[in-house]
């Protein structure tokens, strides 16, 4: 199993740097461009709720992403210390926020769960959200 493990402050310019650091470190995996489309996609969306309704914009909070891959699956977690997720399957249903007045879709997490084999949403109100990916190669 191979690993890395990046911290970084929750700020939405950082979104592109992590993007890149998740799709550089899997690219000896050969994997079909569609497939790290995919993943930078998953980055995207978790990281940006982290940002957004996690921390409420707040750019003095750290968000934590950590990626392993063996021979059969890439994992990739999303973690913040923010406000959490009072109802996790409310959150997942498309076209739910809780930012109606920032135009947001509401479409993160369905987006998510199309490009994951599999998706975990772990949260504590007042502790934090991890946002578990996993994908098949």
């Amino acid at each position: 199993m191979n690993k890395m493990e990046v911290f970084f402050s929750s700020r939405t310019e950082n979104i592109i740097f992590i993007r890149a650091a998740v799709v550089s470190f899997l690219l000896n995996l050969d994997l079909e461009v569609a497939i790290l489309n995919e993943i930078k996609t998953v980055v995207s969306e978790a990281v940006t709720n982290s940002i957004v309704h996690g921390y409420e914009s707040d750019p003095l909070n750290v968000i934590n992403v950590k990626c392993s891959y063996d021979k059969e699956e890439i994992m990739l977690e999303v973690i913040d210390q923010g406000i959490g997720i009072n109802d996790v399957k409310q959150a997942k249903r498309p076209m739910f926020t809780t930012k109606k007045n920032e135009e947001r879709s509401g479409l993160g997490f369905t987006i998510m769960e199309a490009f994951s084999d599999e998706l975990l949403v772990e949260s504590i109100v007042g502790e934090g959200t991890t946002i578990k990916c996993i994908k098949k190669i």
